[in-house]
Formats: C-alpha cells, sequence, structure tokens
C-alpha cells in the first residue's frame, strides 16, 4: 500500500508544480506609490511613499486629524532610508530604513522615526519602537492636490527633507558625516587596491590634494600611481602635491611630463591650460 501511495503523491506534487500561476489584474491604486532618492556626498537619502489626493477635502485637522499618529502618506507607511549613519534634527540615527510617522497639530507637528519601515498604514505603531521623536512648526505653501516629498541639498553633506500637501509643508534636516564617510571608503578600497592598478591610488591621492588634507600619505600614493603606470593624469596631481610642499623643481618636473603625456590623449585646451598654468609656476620661482 505504501509503495503505491508514494508515486501517486509524488505525481500530485509533480503537477501543482506545473501548474501556471494565476492570472490577476494589477491594482489601480487611487493613491499611487512612488520613490525619491537623492545623493549627498557618497551617502543617500530614499523616501518611498503613496501620494493621496486632496480631492475637495478638508486636509490638516479633517481627513488627518490632529493629535492622532498619521503614516505621513496613504497605503504603507512611509518608509525614509539612510545608506549611512546621519544626524537627523541634530540627533544621531543609524543607518538603515524606518517608518516616517507624524502627529500634526494646528501649531506645531511631532516627527516620528519608527524602527518599523514596513507597515500598513498606522495601525501597528508601537510608540516603544521609536527611534527618535522631534518637533517641527509647519509653514504655509503652494496648493499642492497630491501630497509630495523632496530632498533638498544645503551642501556635500547635508539635505533639507519636505514633506508637503494641500497648502502645506514641514521640513527637517538630515546631516551626513561626508569627509568621514568618503576617508573610511578611501581606506577600505585601498585596502583591496591590487599593486597592478594606478587608478585607486591616484584618486586616493587627488582627494587628498583637493581636500588639503594628509599630504604625506598623497605623496606616497601618488608615487605608487606614478610607479604602476605613468600617465598625464597622474603627473598633473603629483606636480601639485609637490607644489604645495613647496617643492617646486619635482612640481615643474611632474607639469611637463603631464604635458608632454597629454599631447594626442586629451584635449587640446587641458594641454594648453597646463602650458599656462607650467609658465606661471615658473615665473613665480
Amino acid at each position: 500500500m505504501r509503495s503505491l501511495l508514494l508515486p501517486a503523491l509524488l505525481a500530485m506534487s509533480l503537477a501543482a508544480q506545473d501548474k501556471p500561476a494565476p492570472v490577476r489584474l494589477a491594482p489601480l491604486r487611487v493613491s499611487p506609490a512612488s520613490t525619491v532618492t537623492q545623493e549627498i556626498g557618497i551617502s543617500r537619502i530614499e523616501l518611498s511613499f503613496s501620494r493621496p489626493a486632496v480631492k475637495g477635502r478638508k486636509i490638516w485637522g479633517g481627513l488627518v486629524p490632529f493629535g492622532e499618529v498619521w503614516r505621513t502618506g496613504a497605503n504603507n507607511a512611509t518608509a525614509i532610508t539612510f545608506s549611512h549613519a546621519a544626524k537627523v534634527a541634530g540627533k544621531d540615527v543609524p543607518a538603515g530604513s524606518y517608518g516616517l510617522f507624524a502627529i500634526p497639530g494646528e501649531k506645531t507637528w511631532t516627527l516620528i522615526l519608527n524602527k518599523k519601515a514596513k507597515q500598513w498604514g498606522a495601525y501597528d505603531y508601537k510608540k516603544e519602537e521609536d527611534q527618535l521623536r522631534w518637533e517641527v512648526t509647519p509653514q504655509a505653501g503652494v496648493f499642492l492636490e497630491y501630497l509630495e516629498y523632496r530632498v533638498l541639498p544645503v551642501d556635500p553633506g547635508n539635505a533639507m527633507v519636505e514633506l508637503g500637501w494641500e497648502k502645506l509643508r514641514v521640513s527637517f534636516l538630515v546631516a551626513f558625516d561626508t569627509k568621514g564617510i568618503y576617508w573610511s571608503q578611501l581606506e577600505d578600497t585601498l585596502k583591496k587596491a591590487p599593486d597592478s592598478d594606478w587608478v585607486p591610488w591616484f584618486q586616493a591621492a587627488r582627494y587628498c590634494q583637493e581636500q588639503g588634507i594628509e599630504p604625506q600619505k598623497a605623496l606616497a600614493w601618488i608615487e605608487k600611481s606614478l610607479k604602476i603606470g605613468e600617465n598625464f593624469q597622474n603627473h598633473e596631481i603629483a606636480a601639485r602635491i609637490y607644489r604645495n610642499a613647496k617643492r617646486l623643481p619635482e612640481a615643474l618636473s611632474h607639469l611637463q611630463k603631464a604635458i608632454d603625456l597629454s599631447r594626442g590623449k586629451a584635449p587640446k585646451d587641458y594641454t594648453e591650460n597646463l602650458e599656462k598654468e607650467l609658465a606661471t609656476w615658473k615665473a613665480a620661482n
């Protein structure tokens, strides 16, 4: 009996596996889903949300009651993701994804980052899972039929996140330690870099030269890049590093090599600009 039953069960299992997936219509959502992504330095802020519409309704103190937790969108709770550790409204927040909630008030709002990023609405929201709460003051804005998020870069380390809907907007600042984050990436990259590739050593040296930091490391890295493979790019950066170190003879030599190697390989105006710079350096000597 057992020997007959097992083949039958196996046949039923295989038949179930061969059964085509059911045919379904994609849902037509009244509040369309949207994603906003913005890079700040090498960090990233991403907001995933759904856009409800006003549709002639009273929003603040009506559809969105005062004094109650709101999902800051429609359908799933709005989620905000930080690729690196950040400061939100001046407070430390680890990298990761969070549910973005609000408690709107007539004069002030409480904004909330909740550790549970994926949840439907605010029905399963729990205060004890909050990562951060802070107060903001809403501002008047242009009328927006559909809810909108914007992430506006302020400088290489800061961005303003703004929610706007109906005639109101609220915003908050997100800050990254861009220099620290970039330096960590730089060190990790050089640990993995082979001794046969001139590019990462050149990139690290150029970053130091442009930022005016770590001159000794910049010098060692550009020399390593040159040893692997000489070209007009690493000779130019070498020239600038040596000039910053007040070692003008070496700087002039490297800049001349950059000019010679750039002919026919770089745009003509690049070479001409280096030639003008070489003349200026010599005149200042």
